[in-house]
Formats: C-alpha cells, structure tokens, sequence
C-alpha cells in the first residue's frame, strides 16, 4: 500500500480510479485480475506501443490497441467499436465478466485512461489505472517480461452506455445552448489556432465557446497532480464545476486524461466527445480558428 508521504492520489481505495504499483505486485498473478498494457503514441512519434509491448510488460499484460479494436467503418482514428465487436476483441484476450482489470501504459499517464473509459462506457465494473504507468513500475526494478501473452479467451458481456459518448450533433447543441461545457485537452497553440494540427489537412482551432485546458499541465512525472492543484488548474481554465462538462481532445484520447483529472476532484463528465477535432476540424461547422 503506497503511503500517504510517497504520494497524494487516494489510490488502492474503491472510489478511486488508480491503485499502486505496491497494490498490483502484492496481487500480480491472481486468477480474476488482468492487467492490459494501453501503450499507444501519436502517429508522428515514430513509435508504435505494440513494438513496444512485445519488448517489454508488466508479467501476464495482454495489449489493447486502440486502433485494431476500434470501429473500421469510419475515417476517424480510434472511434469505438459496436458493443458487440467489441466484447469478441476483449474476449479474445482473455477479458471476461467478473474480472478486475488494471490498465497501463508506457507513458505513464496518456493512452491508459482511453482504455480505462472504453471498458467503463461498455460496462465493466471494476477497472482501474495504474498510479506512475510502466515508468513507476520499471523505476522501482519490479519484474518485466517480453513477448505475446495468450490468455484463455473469455466471455464478456457489453452493456454500453451511450450516455458518456457524445456525437457531433450533441456537441453541437451543448455548445449552442450551453446546456454543457466542452472543455478541450489540446495544447493551446493547437486550440487557438497557432499551431498545425499532427494530422495533416487538418485545420488548428478550436469549436466557438469551448474551453482549453492542455492535458500536460495536468501529469507530471507520469501522474496526476495532486487533486488541490488539479482543482486549480480546472478552474482556472475557467470551469464552472456545477454545471456538466463534455470533454474533447485531438482524437479522443487525451480527452480521457481530463476525464480522470475532473473525477479525482468529484466533477465528473457527462460524455467524452470520440470524434473530436479531427470530426470537428474536418466537419466544416464553424471552425473558429481565431475567435476573437
């Protein structure tokens, strides 16, 4: 169990979304726990987190790739999958009902808290993040291995809330009426139009009303900050945190890590936008690229 001196996140508690690399090495190997290596990296990194699973992971991680397990029928990167595709591909790594999972990612804190909301929003109802990611892990010398992990496919039973996905036409309406924040993950030069967008063709902006509150802000060393200083760093991206919050990134992915961030301080969302700015950037509607 991590002390309250090595750290400040409520982790290894059941309301929290974290638990620590003491709490997973105590329990590595029991028979109900699966622990998913999350690793992915933008695409102009140069790096691809399934090379890098396959080089090293924690003992007995499975990989969840976000662009394999996703919805193939559209442009968009990464977009969820159908209930149903999706419970075949977790099924196959060996993710089941009844199972407590444990995500990770190479990063410290980046993709993991995509895939921790993907097995929320499709209902699994014990899944956590590991507090520090591999780095934690690997920084306190515990155990790696290296190539596949096959475990015995499992039977998992989706019950998908479309409630903590928003579309397009639903950001739309949040925005026009204000009947939700929507608040963004993106650098701020990316958000106000100062800078290119890594995918190309893509233009920079941001959608008109919404808010920035850049992810890197919020992680340093691989972890959260401290929820008093994550509070701060919400409100002065100047969130109202009575009213609901849609958040969005680039992809959806880092929209996740805010996710995160406002639940650790008792605010959680109301829906992750999946589409994002690529959708919305490449939608046509009324892109302000710098709103005045």
């Amino acid at each position: 169990m991590t002390t309250a001196s090595e750290t400040t996140l409520p982790v290894d508690t059941p309301e929290s979304p974290f638990v620590s690399t003491e709490w997973l090495a105590a329990n590595l190997g029991a028979p109900d726990l699966v622990v998913v290596d999350a690793s992915w990296h933008m695409p102009a990194s140069g790096r691809s987190g399934a090379t890098e699973y396959l080089a090293e992971h924690i003992p007995g991680a499975v990989h969840f790739d976000i662009d394999t397990i996703a919805d193939h029928s559209t442009p968009l990167p990464h977009m969820l999958p159908d209930a149903h595709s999706f419970a075949i591909a977790v099924g196959a790594l060996g993710i089941g009902d009844g199972q407590r999972i444990v995500v990770y990612d190479s990063l410290g804190l980046f993709s993991a808290p995509r895939v921790w909301w993907t097995f929320q929003a499709f209902g699994a109802r014990d899944v956590k993040l590991l507090d520090g990611g591999l780095p934690r892990w690997k920084a306190e010398d515990r155990p790696l291995e290296d190539g596949p992990v096959r475990r015995l496919p499992a039977r998992f039973t989706p019950r998908f809330d479309h409630s903590q996905v928003a579309d397009i036409d639903r950001v739309e309406q949040a925005l026009k009426t204000g009947s939700a924040q929507v608040l963004d993950a993106r650098q701020a030069a990316r958000f106000h139009g100062e800078a290119p967008e890594p995918r190309e063709g893509l233009p920079s902006g941001h959608m008109p009303g919404s808010l920035n509150l850049p992810h890197g802000g919020l992680v340093q060393d691989g972890r959260l900050l401290p929820p008093d200083e994550l509070r701060k760093a919400i409100v002065a991206s100047g969130l109202d945190l009575s009213r609901p919050v849609i958040t969005t990134c680039g992809s959806g992915v880092s929209a996740a890590i805010l996710w995160v961030a406002l639940e650790m301080i008792g605010a959680r969302p109301l829906a992750l936008y999946d589409g994002s700015w690529t959708e919305w950037g490449a939608s046509g509607k009324a892109i302000a690229v710098r709103e005045s």
